[in-house]
């Protein structure tokens, strides 16, 4: 038996972040969504990849097989649901009490129309909106830190650090940590291989800093907040979610935000979480063309891979950025981004893709990534698919 993870038509709701990966491949807690699934599911059922938009496929392939466990790569597992899913039987589906389908086992994508129904009761984090990334990482985080230490014994931090709730601190090796405080009463800090957590920072969890990721001197973290792998943070964050390989590096405030892969936030700039009425936030939605509200009070910046703004760049409350945008200037630019967007708030222009690639080429050649023809492909699809956008 096998399993794989699949992208359902909520996919759409999850854009710009969706429009460059499978949504398992969204980071939330310590994990991606796919690692969670690999770390929980026995090892006896073979993950076999994704089911997404043809676009994506080449990069992030599948292979079905006679008996296939399909799972929605937006549903977050934890140990009683993964219990459900593996005791399904073929041609059986498994859906929550609103409907959403979460497993189902069969050999096609296509069989799940004639699939028993069973309903699960078990609580679980189900990534339907954007603004789910930020919103339960504290929860996932949490889940997570007791996924990856279980059963193992953290590094011990050197006596310049001051370290509150040491029992919910956990350092993997290879990690420093000089002249920092640490509050991990509020919820687990996990440092990871070759990170660094830099002098004078301050930290209060649910906290992580993924491998090869740092904390810049001084950097002020609130929790509950994610740096993927290979990245960079300094200024003060709130309740913030990186994928990876993306750079906040220096002072200014990102709060109730999400950045994908390979984005950069320059110096001093600052993003409003808070709208000045208190008001509720509403934000872009690809599904329906317009703002729509998110039920929030706090809700800051949604940017996709490969997007970057200047020193000083200035984003209002609840503002989406789409894939490979670059946002310069003075004033506040507008709330909705297009993807493929080169300007601010005194007027965009297009980002040609030659120009963009040039830029992706160098980013990530720095950290070691090869920008291939696979990347080039999904980049000038997402270029097309956001063309009215920019009209």
């Amino acid at each position: 038996m096998n399993y794989l993870l699949f992208d359902d038509e909520n996919r759409v709701n999850l854009l710009p972040l969706a429009y460059t990966k499978p949504v398992a491949e969204f980071r939330v807690g310590i994990l991606t969504i796919a690692e969670k699934w690999r770390k929980r599911m026995p090892d006896e059922i073979l993950f076999s990849g994704y089911k997404t938009v043809d676009y994506l496929q080449d990069k992030y392939s599948f292979e079905s097989g006679e008996d296939t466990i399909w799972i929605n790569g937006s549903v977050c597992p934890n140990s009683q649901l993964v219990q459900e899913i593996v005791q399904l039987k073929k041609m059986q589906c498994l859906s929550d009490e609103a409907g959403n389908v979460i497993a189902f086992r069969a050999q096609e994508h296509h069989e799940i129309s004639s699939c028993e129904n069973l309903i699960s009761h078990i609580a679980y984090t189900h990534i339907k909106n954007l603004w789910n990334i930020f919103s339960c990482n504290g929860i996932e985080l949490t889940l997570d830190f007791e996924l990856v230490t279980k059963g193992r014994v953290s590094q011990k931090a050197n006596a310049t650090n001051q370290i509150l709730g040491e029992e919910n601190l956990f350092i993997e090796e290879g990690a420093e940590l000089n002249c920092a405080i640490i509050n991990a009463t509020s919820g687990p800090v996990y440092i990871a291989k070759d990170a660094e957590v830099m002098e004078g920072s301050i930290i209060r969890g649910p906290f992580a800093l993924c491998e090869s990721s740092q904390t810049k001197l001084g950097a002020k973290i609130y929790g509950p907040t994610t740096v993927g792998p290979h990245s960079k943070v300094g200024g003060e964050l709130n309740n913030v979610v990186i994928f990876g390989y993306s750079n906040k590096g220096h002072d200014g405030f990102l709060g109730n935000a999400v950045l994908g892969d390979w984005c950069n936030i320059g110096a001093d700039s600052n993003t409003s979480n808070l709208k000045n009425n208190y008001a509720e936030v509403r934000l872009w939605n690809y599904a329906t063309g317009r703002f729509s509200p998110t039920g929030l009070q706090f809700c800051g910046l949604i940017m996709g891979d490969h997007s970057k703004c200047g020193i000083n760049t200035m984003f209002n409350t609840g503002t989406v950025v789409g894939v490979s945008a670059n946002i310069f200037g003075s004033g506040f630019p507008r709330n909705f981004i297009p993807s493929f967007s080169w300007g601010g708030a005194q007027g965009q222009s297009t980002y040609q893709t030659k120009k963009a690639f040039e830029v992706a080429q160098k980013v990530m050649q720095r950290r070691g990534v090869v920008f291939d023809d696979r990347e080039q492909s999904i980049l000038t699809k997402v270029f097309e698919l956001s063309e009215d956008y920019r009209r």
